[in-house]
C-alpha cells in the first residue's frame, strides 16, 4: 500500500471512529442496554466486516435502525435472549449471501434508493436534536448558544478546511479543534462523559445464558428474522450508494456473510447486533478512506477507548459530533432528487416522496418494502395499458388478431376485451409473434378466450408463439394449436 494511501485510511478510520462512539452508545440506549454493549459491538462488527467483508470503505456497527427491532425483546426478555436473537440473527445473513441472494437488491428501483437516502439523512439530523435537551427539556440560556455556536463552528471548520488543505480530514480536525476550545477554556457544554462513562475490559467469549429448546426459538425466531431483514437491506443500500461514491463495484454476497459472522462474533463476545451505518460510512469516503484498513482502524479505535483513552474521550463535545453529523445529513441528501421532481413520471415521485416520508416516521425495512410495492404496481398497471391488438379481415373471409405487448395478470382483462365473439366471423386467429404470455394468469386468459369462441361455435386458430410460451401452456395443459 502506499504511503500515501496507508496515511488516508488512518486518519479516515480515526476520524469515523470518534462519530461511532457517541452513536453506538446511543443506540445502546434506545434499546434499554449498557453503553458498552454497543461499543464492543461496533468494535467487533466494524473491525470483522471491514477485514472480511465485500465492500471497502463501508463502516458497520451497532445501527440504530437494529436498535429499533429489539427493544420489546429486551424489555419483556433480558439481554442473554438478545444475544441469541443477534446469533440467529447472523446465521440468517450468513444463508442469504451463501444462497447469493445479494443480488436481490437489484430490484429495489432507483426512485426507491432516493427515499431510502433522503429519508436517512433527516433521520440522522434528527437524532442529532436530542443532544440539545437535557433530561425531558431543552438546554436553555447561555449552554444552548454555547452548544449552537460550537456546533455551526465545527460545521464552519469541515467546510471551509478543504479549501486551504486536503491532507487531514476536516471533520478530525473540527473534532479536536473544538474539542481543545472547550478544554482550554473550560466551556460549560456536554461532553461524551455525560452520556456515559466508555471504560471496561475485553469482551469476553460466552454461549448465551438462555435454555436452548424450541420455546426460545420461538421467543427469539422473530426477532432474529426481523433483525436480519433490516440489518441486509441497510446494508446492501449502503452498499449500493458507497459503489456509487467510489465509482467501484463490490460484492453483496461476500458482505452478507460477513455481516453474519461479525454479528456471531459480537453476540457471543457480549456485544449487540449491527449492520451497516451510512452516516459512519460517508464519514469515512469524505475523510479520505477507501480501503480495508480505514474501516478495521475504526473498529480497533473504538476498542483503544474503551479499555485506554476513554478519560480522553469522554472529554469530547457532544456540540463537535453533532456539528459533524450534521455535515454527513446535508452530504447524504441527494438534493439533485428535488431538482427532478419535475422532469421524472408522476409516480417516480410519488415513491420518492412516499419512501421518504415512511423512512422517517417507521423504519428502513417498512419504507423499502413499500416503495418496491409502489414501483411494482406502478409497472403492472403501465405494461397493462401497453397491451393492444391489430386486426383485420384475411382474404378467405377470417380475422386475424395481432396483439402486441404482455399477457400477465393485470393485462388479460384488455386482452379479452380485444375479441368480439360474436360479431366476429367462424374462422379466427390470434397472431402472438408479438404477444409475450408470462405468467399462470395469461394461460388461463387465452384458455378462457378459446372457450368463448368455442361457445360461440367457432374455431380460434394461435399461431407465432414462441418457444417458451409454447412450453409454458404445454405444461399447463392447454392446448395452443
Amino acid at each position: 500500500m502506499k504511503p500515501a494511501r496507508l496515511r488516508a485510511d488512518v486518519l479516515a478510520g480515526l476520524t469515523t471512529s470518534f462519530a461511532l462512539v457517541p452513536e453506538c452508545i446511543a443506540f445502546a440506549l434506545v434499546a434499554h442496554l449498557n453503553p458498552l454493549m454497543g461499543l464492543y459491538g461496533a468494535f467487533i462488527i466494524c473491525t470483522l466486516t471491514a477485514l472480511f467483508g465485500g465492500r471497502p470503505g463501508m463502516v458497520s456497527g451497532a445501527a440504530g435502525s437494529m436498535a429499533v427491532v429489539i427493544v420489546a425483546l429486551v424489555v419483556q426478555h433480558g439481554v442473554q435472549y438478545l444475544l441469541a436473537t443477534v446469533l440467529l440473527g447472523g446465521l440468517v445473513m450468513i444463508a442469504f449471501g451463501l444462497l447469493r441472494l445479494g443480488k436481490l437488491v437489484r430490484m429495489v428501483p432507483y426512485p426507491v434508493m432516493l427515499g431510502f437516502v433522503n429519508g436517512l439523512a433527516i433521520v440522522i439530523a434528527m437524532a442529532q436534536l436530542e443532544h440539545f435537551k437535557r433530561g425531558e427539556t431543552w438546554l436553555s440560556g447561555t449552554p444552548l448558544f454555547l452548544m449552537l455556536g460550537l456546533v455551526a463552528l465545527t460545521m464552519a471548520v469541515v467546510y471551509l478546511l478543504p479549501r486551504l488543505t486536503r491532507s487531514v480530514p476536516p471533520a478530525l480536525v473540527a473534532i479536536l479543534g473544538v474539542g481543545a476550545l472547550v478544554y482550554c477554556f473550560d466551556l460549560p457544554t456536554r461532553t461524551l462523559g455525560d452520556m456515559a462513562h466508555i471504560a471496561g475490559g475485553l469482551p469476553s467469549a460466552a454461549l448465551p445464558d438462555v435454555p436452548w429448546n424450541l420455546d426460545t426459538l420461538r421467543v427469539i425466531a422473530p426477532y432474529a428474522l426481523l433483525m436480519a431483514l433490516v440489518g441486509l437491506l441497510e446494508t446492501l443500500l449502503t452498499l449500493n450508494l458507497t459503489d456509487e461514491i467510489t465509482e467501484s463495484r463490490g460484492f453483496p454476497d461476500r458482505e452478507c456473510v460477513a455481516l453474519g459472522m461479525a454479528n456471531i462474533a459480537s453476540g457471543v463476545c457480549g456485544g449487540m447486533g449491527g449492520c451497516a451505518m451510512i452516516g459512519q460510512t460517508v464519514i469515512n469516503l469524505s475523510s479520505g478512506g477507501r480501503g480495508r484498513l480505514s474501516g478495521t482502524v475504526a473498529g480497533v479505535m473504538i476498542l483503544m477507548f474503551v479499555l485506554f483513552l476513554s478519560p480522553l474521550i469522554e472529554r469530547i463535545p457532544l456540540a463537535a459530533l453533532v456539528g459533524v453529523m450534521f455535515v454527513v445529513s446535508q452530504q447524504t441528501f441527494a438534493w439533485a432528487s428535488l431538482r427532478v421532481l419535475r422532469k421524472v413520471p408522476f409516480n417516480d415521485v410519488v415513491a420518492i416522496i412516499a419512501v421518504t416520508v415512511v423512512t422517517v416516521l417507521t423504519d428502513l425495512a417498512t419504507a423499502v418494502l413499500f416503495g418496491i410495492l409502489i414501483a411494482a404496481l406502478n409497472f403492472a398497471w403501465q405494461q397493462a395499458r401497453e397491451l393492444y391488438a391489430d386486426s383485420r379481415i384475411a382474404a378467405d373471409g377470417s380475422k386475424l388478431y395481432q396483439l402486441h405487448g404482455t399477457l400477465f395478470f393485470a393485462s388479460t382483462t384488455p386482452f379479452l376485451d380485444q375479441f368480439d365473439y360474436q360479431a366476429d366471423p367462424e374462422h379466427v386467429t390470434l397472431d402472438c409473434q408479438h404477444l409475450r404470455l408470462v405468467d399462470y394468469s395469461a394461460i388461463a386468459a387465452l384458455k378462457t378466450l378459446r372457450e368463448r369462441y368455442q361457445k360461440a361455435g367457432k374455431r380460434l386458430r394461435v399461431i407465432h408463439l414462441s418457444e417458451r410460451c409454447k412450453k409454458l401452456l404445454k405444461r399447463a395443459g392447454v392446448q395452443h394449436a
